[in-house]
Formats: C-alpha cells, structure tokens, sequence
C-alpha cells in the first residue's frame, strides 16, 4: 500500500502566519500528507468522524504530546474509553440543560449587560481585551465555582495553558508560563475547598467534590484546568469572529437582528473559524486511509478548521454567510466537553447569544457602520488548543 505525499514546503511559522492558504491548497492538491515528524495531516470533513470514533485505532493517549507537561496531569482529552468518561461525567452536573437554563445563562445574561454598558463612549474599543476576554472569563469563573479568580487571571491562565499544551516544538518560555500558571491556579484551588465542601452548588468544583463516588483531587484539578484552558479562548475568539462577520456584512446583521437569528450567526462563526483548529490521535495500529498506509505509531492529524471549509460540503467556505442552506461543521469534532457544553454547543451557545445582541442593542461600537476594507487577520495555526 502507497504512503502519503510527504509535504516539506510548511513550516510552524507559515502556520501562525495564516493556515488558511495552506489548508485549502492542501485540500485541492493532498488531503492526506505527511510531515518528517510522523504526523499525517488530514484536511477533508470525510473520515473526521471515523478518526474520532475508532479510539481503538485512533486513540487519544498520546503521550509525546506537550499537554500532560503543560498541565501538570494526564488530563481526561488524552484518555480514553471509561476512564475518559468517569472524568468527563464528574462535571456533567454542572451542564445540565435544566442548570444552563436556569443557572448559568441568567448569568451569562447579566455579565454580558453590565460588561458592555461599562465601555467607552465615543472611542475606538478592542472588543477583544475590553469585552469578549473578560466576559467570557467571568462567566467561567462563576460555572466553575472559582469566582475569587480575576478576569486577568482567568485570561492569563487560560493563555499560558494553551501555549503549553500547544508547544510542539518543545520551547521552554511557553512551559515556563504554564508552571506559573498552574502554581497560582492549585493555591486558589486548595484554598476553595473548605468552602464547597460546607456549602453544595452546581458550579463545576462543587459537584465534583461533593459526588458519591469522587474522582482523586488531582483529576479534579485538571477537569477544572480543562475547562479554563478552552474556555475562555474559545468563546472569546467566537464571540468576535461573529461580530466581524456581522460588521462585514451588514446585510446579514439587518436579517439576524430582525429574526433574531443570533444561533445561526453563531454556528456560521464557529464554522468559518473553527474554536478548535485541529485535533491529534495516536495510531495503536496499521491502517488506512483514502488508500495510504499509516503505521502504528504514527499520529493522525484532523484539521476541523480545514473541514469546515472544504469545497466538497460549502459553497465559497471562505466566506461568511450566515444562512447557508446546511451547515454540518466540525468545530468541536464528535464531543462536546466542559465550558464547550455551556458556551459553545448549539444549546449552550444561548449563553453567548445575550452577548452578541445586547452588544447590538445598546454598545456604541458596532452602529451597523459596514467594516469596509476591513481585513481580518488569522493569527496560528491552533486557533485553540489542539486537543
């Protein structure tokens, strides 16, 4: 059986560039390529899902890379199988649809006004550092029952995890980061156990302390450092993805205010800038795919900001367009985790929705004036972490 096309033209810093190009000239010329390092690279929504389900051949336990170092733990996104749902279900309580709905959108709702009626009038505003950071922070912070974190914090925590866990080249600064990050983080953990333990809520850390049958401390922690870790970068970048396409689309705006239709400019977002760029399995065992052979050992490199826009399932994928006649993105692959259940699924996204209209409502910065011009600038090739 043939090998796939080694690729020697990329490099990390074309990646961090802008991966766009490269994803599409790649899906036209070689979906499936290799690297020197033994990672296949596979760019087309076909077979995402297969990688994903066969975690008997593709499996998540890939100890060669940066998150277990990062982290300080072999988190539940290396694990597989029982063990990986034992963890993921520790936190399950605290997404509930009942909770979400009754519990953490009033929430969502509340920080969303009073963080963008605390902007600026009559300046320019970085809706980045200014609003969709911090909002997102403090909406996490509260779900995962650390509200004694800072919104600086959180952002700060959340930045030094994914560096970490995205180092694959191995740098010490980005490790660096992360050991401070984790010091600081076990502190406000240790010093919040006395009061969920006295006191049961549906925050994150409560119903995972507080479970008949508890996952060890240690897991707990890196549940909670799971959900930093994603998120706040994700809703953050979502969050300002679809206002700019909004703004570069003023017509779209017109259409989504008038019908309300904030879930599917939502969804739109998150497909043409995918939260998560790309995920990575171990290969257990000799396989195959589009007919080349891929070695045990070797690992498998899906590439959902790629799939999203692949010409096989969108018409102009590079665009924004918020009412495409089908959308069937793979943002977050085939499982939903965390602060990824709260903010970004298309029930939890509802949270993020009070964001995006009162933003509209009653912010000053976007007054429907089109961003003619504009350009938007992608910056790395792991939008998110790689997970």
């Amino acid at each position: 059986m043939k090998q796939a096309p080694e690729d020697t033209e990329i490099t990390l810093a074309q990646l961090d560039e802008d991966p766009f190009p490269i994803y599409r000239r790649l899906r036209l010329r070689r979906p499936l390529c290799r690297s020197k390092r033994r990672t296949h690279v596979y760019n087309k929504s076909q077979r995402h899902q297969i990688c994903e389900r066969q975690p008997e051949i593709f499996s998540s336990n890939d100890p060669n890379t940066p998150m277990r170092r990062a982290f300080w733990a072999h988190t539940l996104m290396r694990k597989d199988g029982q063990e990986h749902l034992r963890e993921r279900m520790a936190m399950a309580p605290s997404f509930a649809p009942k909770v979400i709905r009754d519990e953490w959108v009033p929430e969502y709702e509340k920080i969303a006004k009073e963080y963008v009626a605390r902007l600026p009038r009559g300046e320019v505003v970085d809706l980045f550092s200014a609003l969709s950071g911090p909002y997102a922070a403090r909406g996490l912070a509260i779900v995962l029952g650390i509200d004694a974190a800072t919104d600086d914090q959180m952002q700060r925590w959340s930045q030094a995890l994914i560096d970490g866990a995205g180092n694959f080249g191995w740098k010490d600064a980005p490790f660096q980061r992360a050991d401070r990050a984790n010091e600081e983080m076990h502190r406000l953990f240790d010093s919040l156990l006395d009061r969920h333990r006295a006191k049961t809520n549906n925050s994150a850390m409560s119903v995972m302390l507080n479970a008949d049958d508890p996952i060890e401390k240690k897991q707990i922690y890196a549940n909670i450092k799971i959900a930093i870790g994603g998120g706040i970068n994700e809703p953050r970048d979502a969050l300002n993805t679809v206002l700019f396409g909004l703004l570069s689309n003023p017509e779209h705006l017109e259409e989504v205010k008038r019908n309300a239709d904030w879930d599917k400019a939502f969804e739109e977002g998150i497909r043409w800038v995918a939260p998560i760029s790309a995920s990575s399995r171990l290969v257990v065992e000799d396989t195959e795919i589009r007919g080349c052979f891929i070695p045990k050992g070797d690992v498998v490199m899906t590439i959902q900001a790629s799939a999203n826009r692949d010409e096989d399932l969108f018409d102009d994928g590079e665009s924004f367009f918020v009412y495409r006649n089908t959308n069937p993105h793979q943002s977050f692959g085939m499982v939903h985790i965390f602060a990824k259940e709260l903010h970004c699924t298309p029930r939890g996204c509802r949270s993020c929705c009070p964001y995006c209209s009162i933003a509209f409502q009653i912010c000053p910065c976007p007054n429907q004036t089109p961003l003619s011009g504009a350009v938007l600038v992608f910056v790395g090739h792991s939008t998110s972490q790689c997970c």
